[in-house]
């Protein structure tokens, strides 16, 4: 591990707080950040991805965000090959870089690199994107039963993916997993995952909602419709975004709308929890945190020797 290039990664569920710590490490550390979040990539798209504001990426630089347009498709090969070149850029500087972002894939392929499953077809993708989970769920249950067992239902980004890769080559996508077990790092890294209670957790997720509606959430859904982006904010990762729909077509109040972010934010927040508890807990360079108790950690701990 001695040769290999040192990073920090900051991860854990929506509104833990990942970016106050990633900032606050940044700057006590004279460095630069990576966003590793699968929807701060995309222009336009600021107060539904709850980016870091202008005047905190004054303060550090954050890479990868703002980077392509709603319409355009971004995949986890595409973030590798650009979070590895400023990783090398930034510790040929001396800097060493961090990485924070609760996109679980992106991470994983940052760290433990690509299955040799089949890139995706997106025109595919889209076609099984309007199927429900339960359909979905049923027939991966039969073609690849291995797989089927370690996701959950609602998690539809994993049950697309893994159908599709199906459909393109004809194996399991658990055969591409066995194959490449993820298990040697490319980075000698310090990885964080941040926790809070529960209900703690809940709460502040209402709050951030609230505070998106409050910075004009409404007229940044509108302006991305009136751009000609609506069919990518009808997409099922678009949350914060989607809900709005059918208001702006007169069958959804406000406030069923902003009920509605709050409970599918809850549920892809309880999902990442699942996710980073099976793929990070007791592995080898995790630690997790709940700071629920003290949002102040001791930045000692982030010291690479």
């Amino acid at each position: 591990m001695e040769n290999l290039l040192p990073i920090i990664v900051i991860t854990g569920a929506t509104a833990t707080g990942k970016t106050d710590l990633g900032i606050q490490l940044a700057e006590e550390l004279n460095t630069e950040i990576i966003s590793a979040d699968a929807m701060m990539v995309y222009k336009y798209m600021d107060i539904g991805t709850a980016k870091p504001s202008l005047e905190e990426r004054e303060k550090v630089k954050h890479h990868l965000i703002d980077i392509i347009e709603p319409s355009e498709n971004f995949s986890a090969k595409d973030f590798v090959e650009l979070a590895d070149k400023v990783i090398k850029e930034l510790f040929s500087k001396g800097k060493i870089p961090i990485v924070v972002g609760g996109t679980w894939l992106y991470i994983q392929a940052l760290l433990y690199g690509l299955s040799e499953a089949p890139v995706g077809n997106w025109e595919l993708r889209d076609k099984l994107y309007k199927q429900n989970n339960k359909e979905l769920y049923e027939r991966l249950k039969e073609i690849d039963p291995e797989y089927a067992s370690k996701i959950h239902i609602n998690d539809k980004r994993r049950l697309v993916r893994a159908l599709e890769v199906y459909q393109l080559s004809g194996k399991p996508f658990s055969y591409f997993h066995n194959k490449h077990n993820f298990s040697r790092a490319k980075y000698n890294f310090i990885g964080i995952v941040l926790e809070r209670d529960r209900k703690d957790l809940m709460d502040r997720i209402e709050k951030r909602v609230d505070k998106m509606f409050q910075l004009g959430l409404k007229e940044e859904v509108e302006k991305l419709i009136e751009m000609g982006y609506k069919n990518f904010l009808t997409s099922s990762q678009a949350i914060g975004y989607k809900e709005f729909i059918p208001y702006f077509e007169g069958n959804r109040t406000l406030e069923e709308v902003k009920k509605e972010i709050i409970k599918n934010t809850k549920i892809f927040a309880k999902r990442q929890l699942r996710t980073f508890k099976s793929k990070f807990k007791n592995r080898k360079g995790w630690s997790f945190f709940n700071i629920s108790k003290d949002d102040n950690i001791n930045l000692d701990i982030f010291i690479l020797s």
